[in-house]
């Protein structure tokens, strides 16, 4: 390979970006000049959204009337619903539902045809009314799937706590509604990953906002990039299944050539701290539940991975456990991280398009060389 290809684009700059910054050789994680660990535990997810997408943190009076707007945009059109009922009955990829149905969603959208692309105003309304429907359609999937009716939005809960009431069809405690705001918080954003690259990609062609998201939505759902945190669940219960010490498992795998799911990272050299303050919740829900099996089984295999191997946790390896005490079903995992990462998704589209260049890189040629290569015409070959 040559010095100057960067397969994957790795450590290739292509823009400036105020949102986010990550220092993976020191652990951390900033939006917009604030650290991951001031936010996760001091705002809310409408808080962190409104940070990404104007600039500040709100005061309580344009907190609310953000959240009202939030709230009052969360019903998802019959139409949609339908067809989300469709492809649960068909017992469709959680993700590829999730794709179709936000792809659908422009065909009711207010935004007229004709508005300017990067129009901000416009961008982030849209943006704003994408953000509020996708809890509800991930919980209408997730019911319908197991056999139950979707249950409406309600607009007097946080965007969290009306997530979890509509998955399991009862306003959850405020333990849970503040984990899961957190989890939100964790993963609203964080510089060009894959699906946010992808979001800005498809809006550099001053394609629409609909589009761009759902471009995302796809890119999300390869497992190189999305799904860790659903792979990191099954194993610990493949663990908990073969009644093993997780020590002894996770040896055993290693030996087998087994990947361990939820360790390493692109950008993080050591532990990714979104984990760090996951795996304080996942403690938290299990002393609740008076059991700390999830949790103590992941720091058995944890410690042994960074002392043996080096590896470090990201950011999927306790959401998982953290998600499961919570009794979220584990393949809508990844749909959840699609339901706060396209608060980042909106905001770095907005943010690129003010300065907008169609994103075109090139490939280095290495096929036939034409002086060498002759041309037959069909009937002669």
């Amino acid at each position: 390979m040559s010095d100057n290809l960067k397969k994957g684009l790795e450590g290739v700059l292509v823009a400036e970006s105020d949102l986010s910054v990550i220092d993976g050789d020191a652990g951390k994680l900033v939006y917009r000049g604030y650290t991951i660990e001031e936010l996760a535990n001091g705002a809310s997810y409408e808080e962190v959204l409104y940070l990404l997408w104007y600039g500040h943190l709100p005061d309580q009076s344009e907190l609310d009337d953000f959240a009202s707007e939030m709230a009052s945009e969360r019903a998802v059109d019959d139409a949609v619903l339908a067809t989300v009922r469709e492809l649960a009955e068909a017992d469709e990829n959680p993700m590829a539902a999730l794709r179709t149905a936000v792809s659908m969603l422009s065909g009711f959208d207010p935004a007229p045809e004709d508005a300017d692309p990067t129009d901000e105003a416009v961008n982030l309304a849209t943006g704003r009314r994408i953000t509020a429907k996708l809890p509800t359609i991930i919980a209408a999937f997730a019911r319908i799937r197991d056999g139950a009716d979707p249950v409406d939005p309600r607009e007097d809960l946080g965007h969290a706590e009306n997530f979890l009431y509509m998955l399991n069809g009862e306003v959850p405690d405020d333990v849970l509604a503040d984990v899961f705001d957190q989890a939100l918080v964790l993963h609203a954003d964080h510089g060009l990953n894959a699906s946010t690259f992808s979001s800005m990609v498809t809006a550099s062609t001053l394609s629409d906002l609909h589009s761009a998201v759902t471009s995302a939505i796809g890119t999300l759902k390869g497992p190189l990039h999305g799904g860790a945190n659903q792979d990191v669940m099954e194993m610990l219960k493949e663990v908990d299944d073969a009644a093993m010490d997780p020590l002894d498992w996770v040896k055993d795998a290693l030996d087998g050539g087994r990947r361990v799911s939820g360790f390493g990272h692109r950008v993080y050299s050591v532990k990714d701290p979104r984990a760090k303050i996951l795996g304080e919740r996942s403690k938290e829900l299990g002393e609740a539940a008076g059991s700390l099996k999830w949790y103590e089984m992941s720091t058995t295999i944890e410690r042994y991975l960074m002392e043996e191997k080096g590896l470090a946790p990201n950011v999927d390896f306790y959401s998982a456990s953290t998600y499961y005490q919570m009794g979220i079903p584990i393949d809508i995992y990844t749909p959840i991280f699609a339901m706060s990462r396209v608060g980042g998704w909106v905001a770095h589209v907005a943010e690129y398009i003010e300065d907008n260049r169609l994103i075109r890189p090139r490939a280095r040629y290495v096929g036939p060389d034409p002086d060498e290569t002759e041309f037959v015409p069909l009937d002669e070959r």
